[in-house]
């Protein structure tokens, strides 16, 4: 069984918005590679949209989670690349579909130049801990 403690606000920090300071675990640690906005056959979803992009992004992470019998509820760890913070509204309104707004994982958010393809606008990874098998 897989236990997760999360500390949204340690001793002397100021409140975390929108994640947890500290997650930890016991169990398997599972890494997902950054996911972008691409579909099964590779191609942009939701050119110039940051929502449709973030959407797809958190529906890919579900699916890299569930090959690896994790679920978003096993998350420690969220690594935000974007190519604008406007569109972190749009990634927080994606996430809270998938995510208890109660426990939610660390979260580091870049803002970067560009990604690999012009017309993707974030990448997101994520570290998830579950039961050993």
């Amino acid at each position: 069984m897989t236990s997760l403690t999360h500390i949204a606000t340690p001793d002397g920090l100021a409140p975390g918005v929108n994640y947890s300071h500290v997650v930890w675990g016991t169990g398997r640690f599972i890494a997902i590679s950054g996911q972008c906005a691409l579909d099964e056959k590779g191609d942009v979803v939701g050119e110039g949209d940051p929502a449709a992009q973030a959407r797809q992004v958190f529906e890919n992470l579900r699916r890299c989670l569930q090959a690896a019998g994790a679920t978003f509820d096993d998350v420690v760890k969220l690594t935000v690349f974007v190519t604008d913070t406007a569109y972190l509204p749009a990634i927080r309104e994606a996430r809270e579909g998938h995510l208890d707004s109660g426990r939610l994982p660390a979260t580091s958010a870049v803002q970067v130049v560009s990604l690999f393809r012009p017309e993707l606008l974030m990448e997101i990874e994520a570290f998830a801990v579950v039961a050993d098998r």
